[in-house]
Protein backbone atom coordinates (compact mmCIF):
# COMPACT_ATOMS: atom_id res chain seq x y z
CA UNK A 1 0.00 0.00 0.00
CA UNK A 2 1.28 3.47 -0.88
CA UNK A 3 1.87 5.88 1.94
CA UNK A 4 -1.22 7.99 2.75
CA UNK A 5 -0.98 11.21 4.72
CA UNK A 6 -3.38 10.96 7.66
CA UNK A 7 -4.78 14.04 9.39
CA UNK A 8 -4.50 14.32 13.19
CA UNK A 9 -8.25 13.69 13.62
CA UNK A 10 -8.06 10.81 11.18
CA UNK A 11 -5.16 9.27 13.08
CA UNK A 12 -7.12 9.50 16.33
CA UNK A 13 -10.19 7.88 14.79
CA UNK A 14 -8.21 5.08 13.18
CA UNK A 15 -6.25 4.39 16.35
CA UNK A 16 -9.48 4.28 18.37
CA UNK A 17 -11.09 1.82 15.93
CA UNK A 18 -8.04 -0.47 15.86
CA UNK A 19 -7.83 -0.33 19.67
CA UNK A 20 -11.48 -1.39 19.94
CA UNK A 21 -11.06 -4.30 17.52
CA UNK A 22 -7.80 -5.39 19.19
CA UNK A 23 -9.53 -6.04 22.51
CA UNK A 24 -13.01 -7.14 21.39
CA UNK A 25 -12.02 -10.83 20.79
CA UNK A 26 -10.40 -10.97 24.24
CA UNK A 27 -13.50 -9.49 25.85
CA UNK A 28 -15.77 -12.02 24.15
CA UNK A 29 -13.79 -14.94 25.63
CA UNK A 30 -13.31 -13.55 29.14
CA UNK A 31 -16.53 -14.92 30.66
CA UNK A 32 -16.85 -18.40 29.05
CA UNK A 33 -13.19 -19.41 28.71
CA UNK A 34 -12.69 -21.36 31.95
CA UNK A 35 -16.19 -22.84 31.80
CA UNK A 36 -15.57 -24.01 28.23
CA UNK A 37 -12.42 -25.89 29.24
CA UNK A 38 -14.13 -27.44 32.25
CA UNK A 39 -17.11 -28.43 30.09
CA UNK A 40 -14.75 -30.16 27.65
CA UNK A 41 -13.37 -32.36 30.42
CA UNK A 42 -10.34 -30.50 31.76
CA UNK A 43 -9.76 -30.36 35.50
CA UNK A 44 -9.22 -27.06 37.27
CA UNK A 45 -5.52 -27.95 37.55
CA UNK A 46 -5.30 -28.56 33.80
CA UNK A 47 -7.07 -25.25 33.20
CA UNK A 48 -4.39 -23.61 35.32
CA UNK A 49 -1.68 -25.26 33.20
CA UNK A 50 -3.23 -23.90 30.00
CA UNK A 51 -3.43 -20.38 31.45
CA UNK A 52 0.16 -20.62 32.67
CA UNK A 53 1.38 -21.62 29.20
CA UNK A 54 -0.48 -18.64 27.77
CA UNK A 55 1.17 -16.29 30.26
CA UNK A 56 4.65 -17.75 29.71
CA UNK A 57 4.39 -17.38 25.93
CA UNK A 58 3.46 -13.72 26.34
CA UNK A 59 6.32 -13.09 28.77
CA UNK A 60 8.84 -14.81 26.51
CA UNK A 61 7.79 -12.90 23.39
CA UNK A 62 6.95 -9.42 24.69
CA UNK A 63 10.34 -7.84 23.99
CA UNK A 64 11.19 -9.74 20.78
CA UNK A 65 7.81 -8.92 19.22
CA UNK A 66 8.15 -5.29 20.28
CA UNK A 67 11.55 -5.17 18.61
CA UNK A 68 10.10 -6.87 15.54
CA UNK A 69 7.44 -4.15 15.21
CA UNK A 70 10.12 -1.47 15.46
CA UNK A 71 12.17 -3.18 12.73
CA UNK A 72 9.59 -4.39 10.14
CA UNK A 73 6.70 -2.02 10.88
CA UNK A 74 3.67 -1.80 13.11
CA UNK A 75 1.02 -2.76 10.54
CA UNK A 76 2.47 -6.09 9.47
CA UNK A 77 2.91 -7.19 13.10
CA UNK A 78 -0.70 -6.31 13.92
CA UNK A 79 -1.91 -8.20 10.84
CA UNK A 80 -0.08 -11.32 12.03
CA UNK A 81 -1.50 -10.79 15.52
CA UNK A 82 -5.05 -10.62 14.17
CA UNK A 83 -4.50 -13.75 12.06
CA UNK A 84 -3.11 -15.64 15.08
CA UNK A 85 -6.07 -14.52 17.18
CA UNK A 86 -8.56 -15.81 14.61
CA UNK A 87 -6.68 -19.13 14.36
CA UNK A 88 -6.40 -19.56 18.14
CA UNK A 89 -10.09 -18.86 18.78
CA UNK A 90 -11.10 -21.25 16.00
CA UNK A 91 -8.98 -24.00 17.58
CA UNK A 92 -10.45 -23.09 20.96
CA UNK A 93 -13.99 -23.53 19.65
CA UNK A 94 -13.35 -27.13 18.55
CA UNK A 95 -10.70 -28.20 21.09
CA UNK A 96 -11.50 -31.39 22.97
CA UNK A 97 -8.29 -32.20 24.80
CA UNK A 98 -5.72 -30.51 27.00
CA UNK A 99 -3.16 -30.60 24.17
CA UNK A 100 -5.54 -28.77 21.84
CA UNK A 101 -6.26 -26.14 24.48
CA UNK A 102 -2.52 -25.67 25.09
CA UNK A 103 -2.02 -25.16 21.35
CA UNK A 104 -4.82 -22.61 21.30
CA UNK A 105 -3.44 -20.88 24.39
CA UNK A 106 0.07 -20.76 22.94
CA UNK A 107 -1.09 -19.20 19.65
CA UNK A 108 -3.26 -16.75 21.59
CA UNK A 109 -0.20 -15.84 23.67
CA UNK A 110 1.76 -15.15 20.47
CA UNK A 111 -1.09 -12.94 19.27
CA UNK A 112 -1.24 -11.02 22.53
CA UNK A 113 2.51 -10.39 22.55
CA UNK A 114 2.41 -9.20 18.93
CA UNK A 115 -0.44 -6.75 19.65
CA UNK A 116 1.29 -5.14 22.63
CA UNK A 117 2.22 -1.64 21.51
CA UNK A 118 2.20 -1.44 17.67
CA UNK A 119 -1.12 0.42 17.31
CA UNK A 120 -0.17 3.01 19.91
CA UNK A 121 3.30 3.38 18.39
CA UNK A 122 1.74 3.88 14.94
CA UNK A 123 -0.54 6.60 16.29
CA UNK A 124 2.27 8.50 18.01
CA UNK A 125 4.55 8.23 14.96
CA UNK A 126 1.74 9.39 12.66
CA UNK A 127 0.84 12.36 14.85
CA UNK A 128 4.49 13.35 15.16
CA UNK A 129 4.86 13.21 11.37
CA UNK A 130 1.91 15.58 10.91
CA UNK A 131 2.09 17.92 13.92
CA UNK A 132 5.71 17.56 15.02
CA UNK A 133 7.21 15.99 18.12
CA UNK A 134 5.49 18.58 20.34
CA UNK A 135 2.03 17.33 19.30
CA UNK A 136 -0.48 16.83 22.11
CA UNK A 137 -0.76 13.06 22.54
CA UNK A 138 -3.32 13.06 25.36
CA UNK A 139 -6.60 13.29 23.36
CA UNK A 140 -5.66 10.48 20.99
CA UNK A 141 -4.19 8.21 23.65
CA UNK A 142 -7.24 8.85 25.81
CA UNK A 143 -9.60 7.92 22.97
CA UNK A 144 -7.68 4.73 22.23
CA UNK A 145 -7.65 3.63 25.88
CA UNK A 146 -11.37 4.42 26.16
CA UNK A 147 -12.13 2.20 23.17
CA UNK A 148 -10.06 -0.65 24.61
CA UNK A 149 -12.15 -0.56 27.79
CA UNK A 150 -15.40 -0.20 25.85
CA UNK A 151 -14.48 -3.27 23.78
CA UNK A 152 -13.74 -5.27 26.91
CA UNK A 153 -16.98 -4.14 28.56
CA UNK A 154 -19.11 -5.00 25.53
CA UNK A 155 -17.21 -8.23 24.96
CA UNK A 156 -17.58 -9.44 28.55
CA UNK A 157 -21.34 -8.83 28.50
CA UNK A 158 -21.79 -10.43 25.08
CA UNK A 159 -19.56 -13.39 25.93
CA UNK A 160 -21.51 -13.96 29.14
CA UNK A 161 -24.98 -13.83 27.60
CA UNK A 162 -24.46 -15.36 24.15
CA UNK A 163 -24.20 -18.94 25.53
CA UNK A 164 -27.50 -18.42 27.35
CA UNK A 165 -29.11 -17.11 24.15
CA UNK A 166 -27.80 -20.09 22.17
CA UNK A 167 -28.99 -22.55 24.79
CA UNK A 168 -32.44 -20.96 24.84
CA UNK A 169 -32.68 -21.12 21.04
CA UNK A 170 -32.78 -17.35 20.63
CA UNK A 171 -29.61 -17.52 18.49
CA UNK A 172 -29.21 -20.19 15.83
CA UNK A 173 -25.81 -21.88 15.45
CA UNK A 174 -24.59 -25.03 13.68
CA UNK A 175 -25.37 -28.26 15.51
CA UNK A 176 -21.70 -29.05 16.16
CA UNK A 177 -21.16 -25.76 18.01
CA UNK A 178 -22.02 -25.91 21.70
CA UNK A 179 -23.19 -22.72 23.44
CA UNK A 180 -19.99 -22.03 25.38
CA UNK A 181 -17.95 -22.12 22.16
CA UNK A 182 -20.13 -19.58 20.34
CA UNK A 183 -18.26 -16.53 21.73
CA UNK A 184 -14.97 -18.02 20.46
CA UNK A 185 -16.35 -18.25 16.92
CA UNK A 186 -17.68 -14.70 17.14
CA UNK A 187 -14.27 -13.60 18.46
CA UNK A 188 -12.55 -15.24 15.47
CA UNK A 189 -14.83 -13.33 13.10
CA UNK A 190 -14.08 -10.10 14.99
CA UNK A 191 -10.35 -10.82 14.64
CA UNK A 192 -10.71 -11.14 10.85
CA UNK A 193 -12.51 -7.78 10.76
CA UNK A 194 -9.64 -6.36 12.84
CA UNK A 195 -7.14 -7.73 10.30
CA UNK A 196 -8.90 -6.04 7.37
CA UNK A 197 -9.21 -2.73 9.24
CA UNK A 198 -5.49 -2.73 10.07
CA UNK A 199 -4.61 -3.28 6.41
CA UNK A 200 -6.86 -0.43 5.29
CA UNK A 201 -6.60 2.08 8.12
CA UNK A 202 -2.92 1.98 9.15
CA UNK A 203 -0.73 3.24 6.29
CA UNK A 204 2.99 3.36 7.03
CA UNK A 205 5.97 4.89 5.33
CA UNK A 206 7.82 2.26 3.27
CA UNK A 207 10.72 0.72 5.16
CA UNK A 208 14.01 -0.30 3.55
CA UNK A 209 13.89 -3.79 2.09
CA UNK A 210 15.58 -6.28 4.39
CA UNK A 211 16.37 -9.96 4.20
CA UNK A 212 15.15 -12.36 6.86
CA UNK A 213 18.69 -12.49 8.24
CA UNK A 214 18.80 -8.72 8.57
CA UNK A 215 15.44 -8.72 10.33
CA UNK A 216 16.51 -11.44 12.75
CA UNK A 217 19.73 -9.56 13.52
CA UNK A 218 17.90 -6.26 13.85
CA UNK A 219 15.36 -7.43 16.41
CA UNK A 220 17.79 -8.25 19.25
CA UNK A 221 19.72 -5.05 18.54
CA UNK A 222 16.50 -3.02 18.84
CA UNK A 223 15.44 -4.89 21.98
CA UNK A 224 18.83 -4.32 23.59
CA UNK A 225 18.69 -0.60 22.75
CA UNK A 226 15.20 -0.32 24.25
CA UNK A 227 16.22 -2.11 27.42
CA UNK A 228 19.28 0.13 27.79
CA UNK A 229 17.09 3.21 27.49
CA UNK A 230 14.63 1.86 30.07
CA UNK A 231 17.43 1.07 32.52
CA UNK A 232 19.49 4.23 32.07
CA UNK A 233 16.68 6.76 31.77
CA UNK A 234 15.41 7.68 35.22
CA UNK A 235 11.87 8.57 34.08
CA UNK A 236 11.41 5.40 32.02
CA UNK A 237 12.86 3.27 34.79
CA UNK A 238 10.24 4.60 37.19
CA UNK A 239 7.44 4.14 34.65
CA UNK A 240 8.41 0.51 34.04
CA UNK A 241 8.54 -0.19 37.78
CA UNK A 242 5.12 1.38 38.26
CA UNK A 243 3.82 -0.91 35.49
CA UNK A 244 4.81 -3.87 37.67
CA UNK A 245 2.79 -2.44 40.56
CA UNK A 246 -0.22 -1.97 38.26
CA UNK A 247 0.09 -5.60 37.16
CA UNK A 248 0.13 -6.67 40.79
CA UNK A 249 -2.91 -4.56 41.65
CA UNK A 250 -4.94 -5.79 38.67
CA UNK A 251 -4.14 -9.42 39.43
CA UNK A 252 -5.00 -8.95 43.09
CA UNK A 253 -8.45 -7.68 42.13
CA UNK A 254 -9.11 -10.20 39.35
CA UNK A 255 -7.88 -13.06 41.54
CA UNK A 256 -9.85 -12.29 44.69
CA UNK A 257 -13.01 -10.42 43.68
CA UNK A 258 -14.81 -13.41 42.03
CA UNK A 259 -14.49 -15.58 45.14
CA UNK A 260 -15.46 -12.65 47.35
CA UNK A 261 -18.63 -12.07 45.33
CA UNK A 262 -19.43 -15.79 45.37
CA UNK A 263 -19.11 -15.72 49.16
CA UNK A 264 -21.37 -12.66 49.39
CA UNK A 265 -24.07 -14.16 47.16
CA UNK A 266 -23.79 -17.65 48.64
CA UNK A 267 -23.57 -19.29 45.20
CA UNK A 268 -20.78 -19.82 42.71
CA UNK A 269 -23.15 -19.45 39.75
CA UNK A 270 -24.76 -16.26 41.06
CA UNK A 271 -21.33 -14.96 42.04
CA UNK A 272 -20.05 -15.59 38.51
CA UNK A 273 -22.98 -13.68 37.02
CA UNK A 274 -22.42 -10.84 39.48
CA UNK A 275 -18.73 -10.75 38.58
CA UNK A 276 -19.50 -10.60 34.85
CA UNK A 277 -21.76 -7.60 35.40
CA UNK A 278 -19.36 -5.89 37.79
CA UNK A 279 -16.46 -6.51 35.39
CA UNK A 280 -18.34 -4.96 32.49
CA UNK A 281 -19.18 -1.90 34.57
CA UNK A 282 -15.58 -1.82 35.79
CA UNK A 283 -14.28 -1.62 32.21
CA UNK A 284 -16.80 1.16 31.58
CA UNK A 285 -15.40 2.99 34.63
CA UNK A 286 -11.89 2.56 33.23
CA UNK A 287 -13.12 4.07 29.96
CA UNK A 288 -14.48 7.08 31.85
CA UNK A 289 -11.17 7.44 33.67
CA UNK A 290 -9.28 7.30 30.38
CA UNK A 291 -11.61 9.88 28.85
CA UNK A 292 -11.12 12.19 31.84
CA UNK A 293 -7.31 11.95 31.78
CA UNK A 294 -6.62 14.95 29.50
CA UNK A 295 -8.93 17.22 31.54
CA UNK A 296 -7.38 15.94 34.77
CA UNK A 297 -3.88 16.76 33.52
CA UNK A 298 -4.99 20.24 32.44
CA UNK A 299 -6.57 20.95 35.82
CA UNK A 300 -3.40 19.86 37.60
CA UNK A 301 -0.96 21.72 35.35
CA UNK A 302 -0.90 24.81 37.56
CA UNK A 303 2.49 26.26 38.52
CA UNK A 304 5.18 24.71 36.36
CA UNK A 305 4.29 24.02 32.75
CA UNK A 306 4.22 20.38 31.73
CA UNK A 307 3.67 19.10 35.24
CA UNK A 308 -0.01 18.23 34.73
CA UNK A 309 0.60 14.76 33.29
CA UNK A 310 2.83 13.80 36.22
CA UNK A 311 0.32 15.07 38.77
CA UNK A 312 -2.55 13.45 36.89
CA UNK A 313 -0.76 10.09 36.83
CA UNK A 314 -0.18 10.39 40.58
CA UNK A 315 -3.85 11.29 41.14
CA UNK A 316 -4.90 8.19 39.17
CA UNK A 317 -2.77 5.99 41.41
CA UNK A 318 -4.19 7.61 44.54
CA UNK A 319 -7.75 7.03 43.28
CA UNK A 320 -6.91 3.39 42.48
CA UNK A 321 -5.41 2.93 45.95
CA UNK A 322 -8.58 4.40 47.46
CA UNK A 323 -10.61 1.84 45.53
CA UNK A 324 -8.47 -1.00 46.89
CA UNK A 325 -8.83 0.38 50.41
CA UNK A 326 -12.59 0.57 49.87
CA UNK A 327 -12.65 -3.08 48.83
CA UNK A 328 -10.69 -4.02 51.93
CA UNK A 329 -12.95 -1.94 54.18
CA UNK A 330 -16.08 -3.53 52.70
CA UNK A 331 -15.04 -7.04 53.75
CA UNK A 332 -15.90 -6.85 57.48
CA UNK A 333 -19.37 -5.47 56.77
CA UNK A 334 -20.09 -7.62 53.72
CA UNK A 335 -22.64 -9.98 55.25
CA UNK A 336 -24.28 -11.00 51.99
CA UNK A 337 -27.05 -10.04 49.62
CA UNK A 338 -27.40 -7.42 46.93
CA UNK A 339 -26.39 -4.61 49.28
CA UNK A 340 -23.07 -6.28 50.03
CA UNK A 341 -22.40 -6.79 46.31
CA UNK A 342 -23.03 -3.10 45.66
CA UNK A 343 -20.79 -2.21 48.60
CA UNK A 344 -17.98 -4.19 46.99
CA UNK A 345 -18.77 -3.01 43.45
CA UNK A 346 -18.47 0.73 44.14
CA UNK A 347 -14.79 0.67 45.21
CA UNK A 348 -14.12 -1.79 42.37
CA UNK A 349 -15.35 0.87 39.92
CA UNK A 350 -13.30 3.57 41.66
CA UNK A 351 -10.21 1.38 41.31
CA UNK A 352 -10.64 0.94 37.56
CA UNK A 353 -11.49 4.62 36.99
CA UNK A 354 -8.22 5.58 38.68
CA UNK A 355 -6.22 3.10 36.62
CA UNK A 356 -7.87 4.34 33.42
CA UNK A 357 -6.76 7.93 34.04
CA UNK A 358 -3.30 6.86 35.17
CA UNK A 359 -2.72 4.59 32.17
CA UNK A 360 -3.25 7.33 29.59
CA UNK A 361 -0.92 9.79 31.29
CA UNK A 362 1.77 7.19 32.01
CA UNK A 363 1.73 6.24 28.32
CA UNK A 364 2.09 9.90 27.33
CA UNK A 365 5.08 10.35 29.62
CA UNK A 366 6.74 7.23 28.19
CA UNK A 367 6.25 8.27 24.56
CA UNK A 368 7.95 11.61 25.24
CA UNK A 369 11.08 9.72 26.34
CA UNK A 370 11.66 7.42 23.36
CA UNK A 371 12.35 7.69 19.65
CA UNK A 372 10.25 6.07 16.92
CA UNK A 373 12.72 3.18 16.69
CA UNK A 374 12.29 2.34 20.38
CA UNK A 375 8.58 3.00 20.79
CA UNK A 376 7.04 -0.48 20.52
CA UNK A 377 9.95 -2.10 22.38
CA UNK A 378 9.35 0.32 25.24
CA UNK A 379 5.64 -0.54 25.33
CA UNK A 380 6.55 -4.23 25.40
CA UNK A 381 8.99 -3.66 28.26
CA UNK A 382 6.21 -1.98 30.23
CA UNK A 383 3.83 -4.85 29.45
CA UNK A 384 6.46 -7.39 30.48
CA UNK A 385 6.95 -5.53 33.76
CA UNK A 386 3.20 -5.70 34.35
CA UNK A 387 3.28 -9.45 33.72
CA UNK A 388 6.07 -9.79 36.28
CA UNK A 389 3.99 -7.93 38.84
CA UNK A 390 1.04 -10.17 38.06
CA UNK A 391 3.15 -13.31 38.54
CA UNK A 392 4.40 -12.01 41.89
CA UNK A 393 0.81 -11.33 42.95
CA UNK A 394 -0.28 -14.85 41.96
CA UNK A 395 2.51 -16.37 44.05
CA UNK A 396 2.10 -14.22 47.17
CA UNK A 397 -1.35 -12.72 47.51
CA UNK A 398 -3.40 -15.92 47.22
CA UNK A 399 -1.62 -17.50 50.24
CA UNK A 400 -1.95 -14.20 52.11
CA UNK A 401 -5.68 -14.07 51.41
CA UNK A 402 -6.09 -17.69 52.50
CA UNK A 403 -4.26 -17.03 55.76
CA UNK A 404 -5.42 -13.54 56.71
CA UNK A 405 -8.41 -12.94 54.46
CA UNK A 406 -8.96 -11.02 51.23
CA UNK A 407 -9.14 -7.74 53.11
CA UNK A 408 -5.52 -8.06 54.22
CA UNK A 409 -4.35 -8.63 50.65
CA UNK A 410 -6.25 -5.58 49.38
CA UNK A 411 -4.92 -3.38 52.22
CA UNK A 412 -1.37 -4.46 51.38
CA UNK A 413 -1.69 -3.72 47.67
CA UNK A 414 -3.36 -0.38 48.39
CA UNK A 415 -0.26 0.61 50.35
CA UNK A 416 2.02 -0.60 47.53
CA UNK A 417 0.07 1.43 44.94
CA UNK A 418 0.31 4.54 47.13
CA UNK A 419 4.04 3.96 47.48
CA UNK A 420 4.31 3.69 43.69
CA UNK A 421 2.90 7.20 43.40
CA UNK A 422 6.08 8.50 45.01
CA UNK A 423 8.04 7.20 41.98
CA UNK A 424 6.74 10.25 40.11
CA UNK A 425 7.86 12.74 42.74
CA UNK A 426 11.40 13.07 41.40
CA UNK A 427 10.48 13.35 37.72
CA UNK A 428 12.00 16.72 36.89
CA UNK A 429 9.73 18.85 34.74
CA UNK A 430 12.80 19.97 32.81
CA UNK A 431 13.58 16.41 31.78
CA UNK A 432 10.17 15.01 30.89
CA UNK A 433 11.11 15.06 27.18
CA UNK A 434 14.37 13.83 25.73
Amino acid sequence: MNEVRVSPDGARRRYALVSFLTWLPAGLMTAPLVLLMLDRGLSIVEVGVVMTVYSLVIAALELPTGGLADVVGRRVVLVVSAACTALALTVLAVAGSMVAFIVAGSVLGVARALSSGPAEAWFVDTLHAVDGTDADLRPGLSRGHVMEDVALSIGVLAGGFIPLAVRAGAVSVPGWLDPLAAPAVLGAVAALVWLVVVLVAMPEAPRPAASMGQVLRGVPVTVAAGVRVAVRDGVLRRLVLVAAVIGMALTCVELLVPGHLAALTGSGEVGATAYALVSAIGFAAAALGSAAAPALARRLSYGTAGRGSVRGAVAGLVIAAAGLAGLAASVPVGTGGAGAVVLAAVPYLVFFAGLGAHGVLRAELAHHRVTAGERTTMASASSLSGSGGAALANLTLAPLAMGLGVGAAWWLVAVVVLAAATAFARMSVLHLSR
